[in-house]
């Protein structure tokens, strides 16, 4: 379908449900899509990190994307990741993704290499040039090392190359820079990149966010409890701060579930999206908690203190 522009709303970056041989569990997905849609979220972005794009191959990915993009069944938006090393790796991934229905793709920096910012510029040009569907940049320095800079941002937003950008640098002044070089929050529509959309990936600060002039959030617990996210974007949106900040801290505090796993045992990206999944089992949505090696299991103990953090956030475990 045709995406907005700026896209603005809720987008959750999808998970990706597992079996207990590691491959896409197509059922539990679809009732994941149709979970998320339920929730009133405005788009879904396939094949980001909460959908353990990196640990999945190739054929898994088109799996998941291709189950996302029939289940959502042109009711909403479908964003692709299409997260790879370098350029070339990219664009066959946006090839790809285009093929399958994609209605924008969403890409790093290029990684493991490093790159200058020129580079950068280019390798977001190539893609553009290569696939003609909208493209999203993902900024999180934390895994690919760089940070985009605003001016570099701003450039690549003027010249038509990105259509919006996914801020999950953590860094809440550089997104504040970022939306004064674009305009400002009272401009934007007439700032020098109309119809740009910038979206934060900081579940924890989206009523700042949402206040500073962000269009919208991609929050990976909003795959939990997406209608929550739905009121407080709305709250928002109608200038209700007093109600967007409940919701908000309602929300930080089922949040606090990413770190159930003890950090003596598993890494952070297991222990959240370990808990993302234990949640959504624990709610009947997916069939399987599984995440994909060599992330290591949630304990039963971690499992049972999931449950306990859904229910006083007002959700009711049916297992």
């Amino acid at each position: 379908m045709a995406l907005p522009t700026p896209l603005r709303g809720v987008v959750p970056p999808v998970c990706t449900p597992l079996d207990q041989q590691g491959e896409v569990d197509t059922a539990s997905l679809a009732r994941l899509v149709d979970h998320l849609i339920e929730g009133g979220v405005h788009a879904l972005f396939a094949l980001g990190s909460t959908s353990e794009v990196a640990y999945l191959t190739d054929r898994q990915r088109d799996t998941a994307l291709e189950t996302v993009r029939k289940a959502s069944d042109g009711r909403v938006p479908v964003l692709a990741g299409v997260i790879d090393t370098t350029t070339g790796r990219v664009v066959d991934h946006a090839r790809r993704a285009r093929d399958l229905g994609a209605d924008a793709i969403v890409a790093t920096a290029p990684f493991y290499t490093r790159t200058h910012p020129r580079e950068i510029a280019a390798h977001f040009r190539g893609i553009r040039a290569a696939v003609d569907l909208p493209l999203f940049a993902y900024d999180i320095p934390v895994s690919v090392t760089t940070k985009l800079p605003a001016g570099l941002v701003r450039e690549l937003a003027v010249d038509g190359t990105l259509a919006g950008l996914k801020d999950s640098s953590g860094d809440e002044g550089g997104l504040r820079r970022l939306l004064v070089e674009l305009g400002g929050r009272d401009a934007r529509g007439d700032g020098p990149a109309p119809g740009f959309s910038v979206l934060t990936g900081s579940e924890l600060t989206v009523d700042a966010a949402l206040l500073a002039g962000v269009d919208g959030v991609v929050p990976g617990i909003g795959n939990v409890d997406p209608a929550g996210y739905v009121r407080l974007y709305e709250a928002a949106l109608a200038g209700d701060w007093a109600r967007a900040v409940s919701e908000q801290e309602r929300l930080t505090a089922l949040f606090s579930m990413v770190d159930v796993g003890p950090e003596a045992d598993m890494g952070r990206s297991s222990s959240a999206l370990g808990s993302f999944k234990a949640a959504l089992h624990l709610l009947g949505l997916i069939d399987h908690p599984a995440t994909a090696l060599p992330q290591q299991p949630l304990s039963e103990a971690s499992v049972a203190e999931v449950g306990r953090r859904l229910t006083a956030a007002g959700l009711t475990p049916v297992r």
